[in-house]
Parts: C-alpha cells; sequence; structure tokens
C-alpha cells in the first residue's frame, strides 16, 4: 500500500515535471517568460547556489547531503558528537522511538521519510491546487447562476417586445383614428368654406333688391368686396358643380352694383352741372366768380363721391367691369368740365385779345399764364375726386388750350417785326417752358405741347422774316448820305464828348471848392469826389467809334438780328441764318467803302472798313456756335463733257460695238454727276476780309510815305540785276536820275511827306479805331516798311556814293527817321 501510494506520487511528480516542462519549452509553451522575466529566474537561480549552509547539518554529512534535504527550522548551535545531531534529527522527525536494524527497515525508513518530504515539499502546492479547485467550483456556481439570469432576461426581453409590439400598434391605430378624424374635420370645414361663396349670393341678392340701399351706407363697401371674393373664387373654381350658373349670377350682382355707384356720381356731377348752369345762364366773365362756381363747387361735392371713386380705382386694374366703369366715370366728370369750362376760357381768350390787340407780347404773356392755371387748377381738382391720373384729362386741356392757340396763330403769322417775333420767342421759351412746364410737368404735359406748338410757329415766322430782313434791310439797303459821312460825323461826336468832358471837369471843379469849405467828413467827401471822377473818366474813354448809335447801319442791324435770333431758334438754324446775314453785312460794308474812299479819302474808306470788321469780329465772338455751313452742289461738267463726246458725229459708229470704246457705255460710266461739299465759314470769311483791308492800309500807306524811295531802290535794283547778267558796268552816280542831285529832291520830298502826313494819318486811325493798342498794331509794319526801305536806301549810299555826294544827297539818319515816328506814335 505504501509502495502503491509512492508510486502514486511519483507518477504524479512525474506528471507534475512533464507539465511544468511544457510550460517554458521552446516551442510552443504554454506559459512563456518574458526576456525580463527569464533574467530574474537566472538572477535567483544564482542567487541559490550560493546559499549558506544551515547550521544544523552535521560537518561529516556536508559534502554528502543536498540542500534541499537539509532543510530545518530549528536554528541550534553544532553540536559536539554525530549521536547528538543524529538524536536530534531523529526527534526532529518523530522517530527517536523507532529502531532500523536491517536494510530493509531502513529503506522503508528511508521510502518514509522521502515521501515525508516530499509531502512536505509539496503541500504548498497542493494548498493551491485546493484553493483553485475551489474557486473553480465557486466559478461554475456563478456561471450557472449567469445563465440563469440570461434565460430570465432573454423571457423578459421577448415579454417586452411582445408588449412592445401590441403598444405601438395600438399607438398606430390611435393616430389613424386621430388622422382621418382630423381630415374628415378639415374636409367639412373645406366644404364649409366653399359653399360659404356660395351661400352669399342669397345675401348679396337681398341686399341689392332691398328698397333702402344706399351706395354711402356702411354696409356698401364690404358687400363690394364680399362679391368679388366671391366672383373671384367661383371664377377659379371652373370644375365645381353648376360653375355658369353661379358665375352669371354673381357677375349679374356685380353689375347691379356698378350701376348703382354710376349712377350716383354721374348724377352728383350732373347735379352740380345744372346748378352751376342754372345759377350762371349766361357765362361769368369775372375769374374770381368762375373760380367760386367751377371749383369750389365742386371740392365740396368731392367727397361724397370720393370713397366710391376709391374703390372703383382699387379693383380697375384687376376686374374688366371696374375699368370700364372708371372710364365712363371719367368720361362723365371730364364732359361735365368741359361744358363748364370751355364757355368760359373762350370767353376770357376773347377778353384778353380785346385788351391786347396791339401788344401781341402781353397777349401771349396773358394768355399763357390764364391757361397755366387753368391746368394747374383742373389738375388738382381732378385730384380731389380720382387718385390715378388718366390720359383723358391731358386730351381735355389739349382741347382747352387749342381754343388759345386757334386765336394766337392768325396773329403770330401776320407779325412782321423782328423784336416782337423774338421777344415772343423768349417768353414761350424761357418764361413758360423752363420756369413753368420744366418744373411741373405732370400737371402742364397739355400746356407744353400747345407752347411747343406756337414757339415751332414763331420760330418759323422769324426765321422767313429775317430772310426777307436780310435781304432788304442789309443786302438792298441803299445809305443815305449821313450813314457815309465819315470822318464828319465821328469829329463831330468828338467835339460833343469832348465839350461834355470839359463841362464835367469844370462841375467838378466847382464840387471839389465847395467840399473844402466843408469841415465834416472831409474824406468821405474826397472819395465821392474821386468816384464821381473815375465814372466820367470812364464815360469819356468811350470813343464815338465805339458807340453803338455810330455803327454802320448794316452792322447794327445785323448783329442786333443775330442777338435776338441767338437764343431764339436752334442752333443749325441760327449758322444758316447768320452765315447768311454776316456775308451780306460784308457785302454791304465793301460797298460803303468803296463809296467813302470815293467821295473822301482813301484811308478814311480803309479804316472805316477796318473799324467796322473788328466790331463784328468782336460781336460775333460770344455766339458760342460755329458759324460755318456745308453746302451740297451737282457738279454736271463730266455729265457736259460726256455729252459732247457722244454727240460728236465722229463717234457715232461706235455706238454699237461690243468693246470699251462702246460711245453709250462710256456715257452711262463717264457722265455720271458729281455731288461735292464745301463749307462755308462766315466767321472766317469776315477774319480774311479783315486781314486783306488791314494789309491793303498797310501797303497804300507805305506808297504814299515812301513810295518814290522804293521806286527809286527798284530802278538801282534793275540796274544791278542787268550788270549781274552780263549787260554794261555802270556808274550809278553818273546816271542821270540817281544824281545826289536828283536823290536829294527825292528823299527830301518824302521826308516833308512823312512828317506833313503822317500825324494826320495816326489822328485818322485814332479817331476811326479808337484803341491803342490796335492802333500800335495796324501802324507797326507801317513802321517797319519805312525803316526798312530807309535801312536799304543808307547801304545803298554808302555803297555808291562818296563822302561829298552824301553830304549833297543829305539823307535823314535812321535815328532821325526812328525818332519822326515816335514822336508821332
Amino acid at each position: 500500500m505504501a509502495f502503491t501510494d509512492q508510486s502514486l506520487l511519483d507518477l504524479t511528480d512525474k506528471e507534475t515535471r512533464e507539465k511544468l516542462s511544457l510550460w517554458d519549452r521552446r516551442t510552443g509553451a504554454m506559459a512563456p517568460l518574458t526576456e525580463k522575466q527569464m533574467d530574474s529566474v537566472l538572477e535567483i537561480r544564482a542567487a541559490a547556489e550560493t546559499l549558506s549552509i544551515p547550521s544544523e547539518l552535521p560537518i561529516e554529512d556536508l559534502c554528502s547531503l543536498s540542500s534541499r534535504s537539509l532543510q530545518s527550522s530549528f536554528t541550534a548551535t553544532v553540536p559536539a558528537s554525530t549521536e547528538d545531531v543524529l538524536l536530534k534529527g531523529f526527534q526532529t522527525l518523530d522517530m527517536e522511538n523507532d529502531r532500523i536494524e536491517t536494510a530493509q527497515q531502513f529503506f522503508a525508513w528511508f521510502a518514509k521519510l522521502q515521501a515525508n518530504m516530499d509531502q512536505e515539499e509539496n503541500e504548498k502546492y497542493r494548498k493551491t491546487r485546493d484553493d483553485l479547485y475551489c474557486y473553480q467550483e465557486q466559478c461554475d456556481a456563478i456561471l450557472k447562476d449567469c445563465c440563469a439570469a440570461l434565460e430570465h432576461l432573454d423571457s423578459l426581453q421577448k415579454q417586452y417586445l411582445f408588449v412592445s409590439n401590441k403598444t405601438s400598434n395600438l399607438h398606430e391605430a390611435c393616430e389613424k383614428l386621430l388622422k382621418e378624424q382630423s381630415e374628415l374635420v378639415d374636409l367639412a370645414e373645406s366644404i364649409q368654406q366653399k359653399l360659404s361663396y356660395f351661400n352669399e349670393l342669397e345675401n348679396i341678392n337681398t341686399k341689392l333688391n332691398s328698397p333702402t340701399l344706399s351706395v354711402n351706407s356702411e354696409g356698401f363697401i364690404p358687400m363690394l368686396s364680399k362679391l368679388d371674393d366671391c366672383i373671384e373664387y367661383v371664377s377659379s373654381h371652373p370644375n365645381f358643380k353648376d360653375y355658369p350658373v353661379y358665375l352669371a349670377k354673381f357677375k349679374q350682382c356685380l353689375s347691379k352694383a356698378m350701376h348703382f355707384m354710376k349712377i350716383y356720381i354721374v348724377n352728383t356731377m350732373q347735379n352740380l352741372t345744372t346748378q352751376l348752369t342754372k345759377r350762371d345762364p349766361m357765362g361769368l366773365t369775372n375769374a374770381d366768380n368762375a373760380f367760386t362756381l367751377f371749383y369750389v363747387k365742386f371740392r365740396a361735392a368731392s367727397p361724397k363721391v370720393r370713397s366710391l371713386i376709391e374703390q372703383i380705382e382699387q379693383r380697375a386694374e384687376k376686374i374688366p367691369e371696374y375699368h370700364q366703369l372708371l372710364d365712363e366715370v371719367h368720361q362723365c366728370y371730364l364732359d361735365q368740365r368741359e361744358q363748364l369750362l370751355g364757355p368760359s376760357i373762350t370767353s376770357t381768350i376773347t377778353d384778353l385779345t380785346n385788351q391786347n390787340i396791339k401788344d401781341h407780347c402781353a397777349l401771349v404773356r396773358s394768355g399763357c399764364a390764364f391757361m397755366v392755371h387753368v391746368c394747374q387748377d383742373e389738375h388738382q381738382l381732378y385730384n380731389e375726386f380720382f387718385s390715378k391720373p388718366s390720359p383723358k384729362l391731358d386730351e381735355l386741356l389739349e382741347s382747352l388750350c387749342l381754343s388759345l392757340y386757334d386765336v394766337l396763330r392768325p396773329l403770330i403769322i401776320h407779325i412782321i417785326h423782328l423784336e416782337t417775333l423774338s421777344e415772343l420767342c423768349s417768353i414761350l421759351k424761357n418764361e413758360m417752358l423752363e420756369d413753368h412746364v420744366h418744373n411741373n410737368t405732370t400737371q402742364l404735359g397739355a400746356f407744353d405741347a400747345l407752347v411747343k406748338q406756337m414757339l415751332e410757329d414763331v420760330q418759323e415766322r422769324l426765321v422767313y422774316r429775317t430772310h426777307i430782313y436780310i435781304q432788304t434791310d442789309i443786302t438792298g439797303y441803299n445809305p443815305a448820305p449821313g450813314d457815309l459821312a465819315y470822318p464828319e460825323k465821328l469829329e463831330m461826336m468828338e467835339k460833343i464828348a469832348q465839350s461834355l468832358k470839359e463841362e464835367q471837369m469844370k462841375q467838378m471843379s466847382q464840387e471839389a471848392m465847395f467840399s473844402d469849405v466843408q469841415l465834416e467828413d472831409p474824406d468821405g467827401r474826397r472819395n465821392s469826389n474821386a468816384g464821381n471822377v473815375e465814372a466820367s473818366s470812364l464815360q469819356t474813354s468811350i470813343s464815338p467809334a465805339d458807340l453803338h448809335g455810330m455803327w454802320y447801319p448794316t452792322v447794327r442791324r445785323t448783329l442786333v438780328c443775330l442777338s435776338k435770333l441767338y437764343r431764339c431758334i436752334d442752333r443749325a438754324v441760327f449758322q444758316g441764318l447768320s452765315q447768311e446775314a454776316l456775308s451780306a453785312c460784308i457785302q454791304s460794308l465793301l460797298k460803303a467803302s468803296d463809296i467813302i474812299l470815293k467821295n473822301k479819302t482813301q484811308i478814311d474808306g480803309q479804316l472805316f472798313l477796318i473799324k467796322h470788321l473788328l466790331i463784328m469780329r468782336e460781336q460775333i465772338a460770344p455766339f458760342h456756335t460755329d458759324f460755318a455751313i456745308k453746302e451740297i452742289s451737282l457738279d454736271l461738267k463730266k455729265t457736259r463733257d460726256a455729252a459732247f463726246k457722244i454727240l460728236n458725229p465722229k463717234l457715232v459708229p461706235n455706238f454699237f460695238r461690243l468693246n470699251s470704246h462702246n460711245a453709250i457705255l462710256e456715257f452711262l460710266l463717264e457722265g455720271t454727276p458729281e455731288i461735292k461739299e464745301h463749307y462755308i465759314d462766315s466767321k472766317k470769311d469776315v477774319d480774311r476780309h479783315l486781314k486783306f483791308s488791314c494789309e491793303q492800309f498797310i501797303q497804300q500807306q507805305t506808297q504814299i510815305f515812301v513810295g518814290n524811295l522804293e521806286e527809286f531802290l527798284t530802278k538801282v535794283a534793275a540796274l544791278k540785276t542787268m550788270a549781274i547778267q552780263g549787260g554794261p558796268t555802270y556808274s550809278l552816280s553818273q546816271q542821270p536820275w540817281a544824281q545826289p542831285a536828283k536823290i536829294n529832291d527825292i528823299v527830301m520830298a518824302t521826308y516833308r511827306v512823312m512828317k506833313s502826313k503822317l500825324p494826320s494819318t495816326l489822328q485818322s486811325m485814332s479817331l476811326y479805331l479808337a484803341n491803342r493798342d490796335t492802333e500800335f498794331i495796324l501802324f507797326k509794319p507801317v513802321r517797319n516798311n519805312i525803316q526798312q526801305v530807309f535801312q536799304r536806301l543808307h547801304a545803298l549810299l554808302q555803297e555808291e556814293y562818296s563822302g561829298e555826294d552824301l553830304q549833297i544827297i543829305a539823307c535823314p539818319s535812321l535815328e532821325q527817321i526812328n525818332l519822326l515816328l515816335s514822336v508821332n506814335k
């Protein structure tokens, strides 16, 4: 039995070792150790190898016993004899009473001892195993309890899902029932709402057929709104049963309601007209009475119908019947206004015409002002009744304004004075269009058309009369003797201006002497005297030639005509008329200049022309327009040449040639007339004539002063030219016409002419031009020409004559000539 237990122990120990060996085998280890754990095991093993020897181990058996078999729990000092040691060992093993006499007993004892040692050694492992078995049983019990709990939870979950499904089905059923209930309620309400429109038909019919119905009652307008809603609803649902029947009935009710409104509005307006007509059967001419009757009464009656008209206007854009009703109301209102205003306006215009029959400008101004007030008052009165505009109102006002136009147009087309026509243009364009119409275009739209039509008529008449005026008063002007009395007119005006200046100076000197006696405010009087002197000097500084009344009549008429036309007609038309007027004025000036030149002196004619051309250039400069016009002409030169060529007898055989020399083909290709365009610029024409006149004046004055010297120098130049070209040599002093005495006569005669005529020439320039800058610019070329001639003469004399000859000639030096010119400058 003991052997069997030992065998079982050995077997168990062996299995244990084998199982333990599986923990850390190299391949497929059941409990592999990490490197750190392996290092720890090795360190423990190394430490175990160096364990100290137990103190209770006999010294003799230190080398024979293993460390595992010598473990003991007591710590006694090593005995002195071996027997004591053995005795104590057996006591420790509870074998102090056992005796071992045979080998078998020894081996039994040893086996027992080894089994005890193995049992003691494996006790903790067994205890651990038992604990693990206990833990395993507890885990199995817990697992069993968990499985039972899971089974209960599954059962609960199935029961919950069953109950949940039942509950959700119940909710769905309830929701479905509620939804069906709400749908039924909505359907009932929808049916009730739809039926409400049809049910209103009886109520509306009852109200419309009531004998006490009034369009001014509080329930009439809500009834109209309800009727409109019913018609709109029925019209938008043509799929309803009896749709045409109900729509026709509602339309019938609408027609009846609109008829009531129309009858009320029309009767109100007609009653107003009848009342005003009865009160004034013959018509009133007084403006205040007319305003009281025609405007105040209507304004007082507007609140009676304004609310109804507003309802009609609000529905007119959506419902055609209301739009038609609104048109009828507009027409009724405008007919009544025309019936009242027509005779009154005609009578007023007639009275204005009789009052201003001779003053066309006052008539146009008063008539237009009257129509402005009428248009504004009518628009204001219209706004009292209506809130939306109507083109019919402008048509009415245009017809009323036409009565003024019919009166004014016959008068306009018979006006012959340019001043009146230009003033009418100014009135219509500036006062009426710019001041009135542009500031109130809404109310004065009809008046705008009237004014523009009258303005076009006036402009057309003005252009026509301007053409006639240019032909008769500028081109066909015959100057009177007084118009050509130059320079007498200027001299007389100069004397008058000088006498006035002297009188003013005497008067100012007397005032200055009187002011010296005064003690109070001497500075103020001195300042006033200085101001008077300055004003008088400004007045007397104006030359008679610059006075507007001293201009040649055609110049004055041309500039006045252009100044009146500039702001009255279109720019394109003004350009054409200005070109025609300036061209005619230039021709009249050339004609007058020729007459003055023949009757007086040459310098008078030239300065007259230059002065008036300067005036024209200065006066047309402020006109910001282009004075150039384009003229188109048809040039028939090629057609004429081609016709002569085709009529040539030599070319008759070429008529039917089938080549490029066919005469008919050449006529068609080469005989086409040409259209030529050329520009005529009257402003440049003025400058061109002014330049030509100044050049002619400079040339003639140079000829007068140094003409003899120029003729002498020309002969000398011709003689030199002949000598250079191979003619005979010459000695200028030996020529009979170039002897020093002869030259002295020429030089002295020239000097005397300059000395005698130069002051009169400068005086004439000052009298005509009256501008020092202009005089200087015009005389500068003459002075330069004189200086150049004397320079050439001096050079010639120094080259060709001796000192004695020069003394005989006695030619003035350049300094003397310059001094003479500067003194008389």
